[in-house]
């Protein structure tokens, strides 16, 4: 980002310059685009673009042709780093997936359709049971095994429950 020629006119350094900012200013905004649900759970990766845009905004000072890219550059930070809290509010459901996985510093892998999830379903009478079934699975296979789980299936579905406000 801040690489600099060694030769040339002043103008020359400048161009120069102010057209390498505008490439890692593209490249880190389509970054962020494409991984952002990734990005907001990796710390290390939140800090450089909070460090980023600081950096950005400092340079717009000085280069007044970057001031264009920054409020897409502002939007984004803001953006991923809202997301996390705006899920929390969001995922209030009776399906309830959570993490098995106590280990957090476990690399992540893809996702693949034969890996098992773990849900806790709750039941009118507010008590629940947990179920472990593959991300693959369609809605009928996990009320077959949640109907297993219980003994019945008579009268089970699944009920997604959302608030707004």
């Amino acid at each position: 980002y801040h690489a600099q020629p060694s030769q040339g006119t002043e103008q020359e350094k400048m161009d120069y310059a102010l057209n390498n900012k505008r490439r890692v200013i593209r490249l880190v905004l389509q970054w962020a685009a494409l991984y952002g649900d990734l990005l907001q759970e990796d710390e290390a990766a939140m800090a450089f673009l909070e460090e980023f845009y600081v950096s950005v905004s400092d340079d717009t000072r000085m280069i007044a042709a970057l001031k264009e890219q920054l409020p897409e550059l502002e939007k984004i930070v803001k953006q991923v780093s809202e997301e996390p809290k705006a899920a929390q509010k969001k995922h209030k459901v009776l399906l309830q997936l959570f993490n098995t996985s106590d280990d957090r510093a476990q690399k992540r892998q893809p996702i693949r359709g034969s890996d098992e999830v773990l849900f806790k379903v709750y039941c009118i009478d507010q008590t629940y049971t947990t179920i472990r079934v593959p991300v693959a699975s369609s809605v009928k296979e996990v009320i077959s095994a949640v109907a297993d789980k219980l003994g019945s299936g008579e009268g089970l579905i699944i009920v997604k429950m959302s608030s707004g406000g």
